[in-house]
This record gives C-alpha cells, structure tokens and sequence, in this order.
C-alpha cells in the first residue's frame, strides 16, 4: 500500500485577526485527519467534490462551485481527500 498524498498548504496571511491558507491537492491528495480550532470559511476555486472522512471512517461528500464560500465552526475533525481526476484548491480563513 503507498504512502497517502499530502495537499499542499500555502499560508497567505497570518495576523492577529485571521489566517488565511491556500490549500492545493493533486488528485486523491488529502489534508490528513485534523481538528479546526478556529471557525472558519472555505472558499473554492473551482468546481470539484471532496471526500471528508470522520475519525470513525464515515465518509460523505461535498460538491463545492468554485466562489460558493461555506461557514464551518470550530472542533470540525476530518481527513479532507480530493475526490476528483484533476487538481483542486480551495482558500480556508479561520478566524482568531
């Protein structure tokens, strides 16, 4: 079995008031599982589904358009996976 790949973070902003990161993943690329500790907004860049895996294994999907932004609270804990054939990104602002 190979080694999972990682998406890619790239923080463009880190202030007293936010953080705001831009996430990239190859196809099947995954955030590893992790727990938000901040609410926060996702914003796509594109249209593309993801694949959210819950610490216990259940997975769901989300259909996200690219500008469609989601509010999430904070204690979220996932595995975030690219469910789609090509590359996707998407910019997550957490809120301090």
């Amino acid at each position: 079995m190979s080694e999972p790949i990682a998406a890619t973070p790239d923080q463009q902003e880190d202030n007293e008031q936010t953080r705001v990161t831009k996430w990239s993943f190859a196809p099947g690329a995954e955030t590893g599982f992790h727990v938000h500790g901040m609410d926060y907004v996702v914003v796509p860049m594109l249209d593309g589904r993801l694949k959210l895996v819950s610490p216990e294994g259940d997975e769901t999907y989300a259909d996200l358009k690219a500008g469609q932004s989601y509010f999430r609270k904070s204690g979220v804990h996932h595995n975030v996976i690219n469910a789609n054939d090509y590359d996707f990104a998407f910019v997550e602002i957490e809120f301090k």
